[in-house]
């Protein structure tokens, strides 16, 4: 269980904040996992003592081997997961793919998410969309665009008499 006092870091630990301190893209995932646990939080699940407890389903941490490949796999009873797997880039970053959900509301929010030397590319249903493009052009812009090509030659015939 996970409660809101503290306990001694293991060696592990040290090793994982250590490791993770040293990848930039890692340190973007990890902020990710916590905001989640943040926005995801139980409110309401409390024990009689009064802290707020959740209990850990599921924690496995594969430390970096010597090709620099990783992973971790948690989950709370709460519906809060996260996975995330990657290696060593050549460049010395992380590659790294994984997802995570959290509850808002009661609404399960599911991401997936790819991080490499492209940047952080999360993917899911509740994300907003850009419009797929090329879209029409309205005719108001067109004429627009045309006004202006006129005016630009018009001051050019100018310049040049």
């Amino acid at each position: 269980r996970w409660a809101s006092h503290t306990r001694e870091p293991t060696i592990d630990t040290i090793r994982l904040l250590y490791h993770i301190s040293r990848t930039p893209t890692m340190n973007i995932a990890l902020i990710l996992l916590v905001a989640t646990f943040a926005h995801g939080r139980p409110t309401e699940i409390i024990n009689s003592s009064g802290e707020n407890l959740v209990d850990v389903t599921r924690y496995e941490v594969l430390f970096p081997d010597e090709d620099g490949s990783h992973s971790v796999d948690f989950e709370a009873d709460n519906g809060i997961s996260f996975q995330l797997s990657g290696t060593q880039s050549e460049d010395g970053g992380s590659n790294m793919v994984g997802s995570y959900i959290y509850i808002v509301d009661g609404e399960v929010v599911p991401l997936t998410f790819v991080a490499d030397e492209s940047g952080f590319q999360p993917s899911s249903s509740l994300l907003p969309v850009a419009p797929a493009f090329p879209h029409e052009i309205p005719d108001w812009v067109i004429k627009q665009i045309e006004f202006a090509e006129q005016q630009k030659a018009e001051q050019q015939q100018y310049k040049e008499s």
